[in-house]
């Protein structure tokens, strides 16, 4: 929403300050990881692209920082300028929001599991078929056995997934175990309280306040878009591997991972 009745004009404060910095718009968007869009909305004193409460005077601080103003000074003059609930106290209806996100995303997760558990019946059947057929002694051919070398054990390091009590969670095993050949298993876990949204091959699986001891794991195929509201609270495993810090500790960022480009973000490679 942008106002019809600013108390100031923080937007030209803002954007005089880059100017007198020599930065583009998309510079402090590569540096910040907030979008292009929502800084030029700030510099016209438009709120409309700005997430509620917290996030959104997170937006606000970081901008502030990468072109030298005083953050804190910074957000007394926004909310100052801005006084409505959706920017002092956050969204009304996040909760509701946040409430139905989260049992849309649960009934995704189930049918998701009990496709995979129907997918791994016959793929188990074809294992332990070969599996038999390649140890069986053959009774037709006399000539010396040449004996095979054993199969490569699994490099995957298993997943543990664990809901707010810390009790083990047989689905979210279930989802790491099945990730095949060019999938990842990731796992999200938080070190405090802290806002975490997961959109996994373009489906909105986790929008939310996680809590410590609450991972949440998922199966990737093709990309997982993630965005943590406190960057230096969250921590992420892939395959069972740790992953390099998100970012600096009160800072949002929004991280894209695929089977082609994981191994950026391994903390050793």
């Amino acid at each position: 929403m942008t106002t019809d009745r600013p108390a100031g004009d923080l937007g030209r404060k803002l954007r005089e300050a880059r100017e007198r910095k020599g930065v583009s718009l998309r510079q402090i968007a590569n540096s910040t990881k907030i979008a292009a869009s929502v800084l030029e909305g700030l510099e016209r004193n438009d709120i409309s692209r700005l997430p509620g409460g917290i996030f959104g005077r997170a937006f606000v601080r970081s901008f502030a920082s990468e072109i030298g103003l005083d953050p804190e000074a910074i957000i007394q003059e926004f909310i100052a300028q801005f006084p409505d609930d959706v920017v002092t106290a956050g969204h009304p209806q996040t909760r509701q929001f946040e409430d139905r996100e989260a049992l849309e995303s649960n009934r995704r997760m189930t049918s998701t599991f009990a496709w995979l558990i129907a997918l791994s019946i016959p793929i188990a059947a074809v294992v332990v078929y070969f599996t038999a057929y390649r140890q069986a002694p053959s009774a037709t051919v006399e000539a010396p056995s040449v004996e095979s070398a054993p199969p490569p054990a699994s490099s995957a390091a298993p997943v543990r997934d664990a809901d707010a009590t810390g009790a083990d969670q047989p689905p979210a095993r279930g989802l790491a175990g099945a990730a095949a050949p060019g999938q990842l298993t990731v796992t999200i876990a938080v070190k405090r309280a802290s806002w975490v949204s997961a959109t996994v091959d373009e489906q909105k699986q986790l929008s939310r306040t996680l809590q410590p001891g609450e991972p949440q794991t998922f199966v990737i195929r093709r990309e997982l878009a993630l965005t943590a509201g406190d960057a230096g609270a969250v921590t992420l495993t892939i395959n069972g591997m740790p992953v390099k810090p998100l970012g600096k500790s009160g800072e949002m960022v929004t991280v894209r991972v695929t089977p082609a480009n994981f191994t950026d973000y391994l903390a050793v490679r």
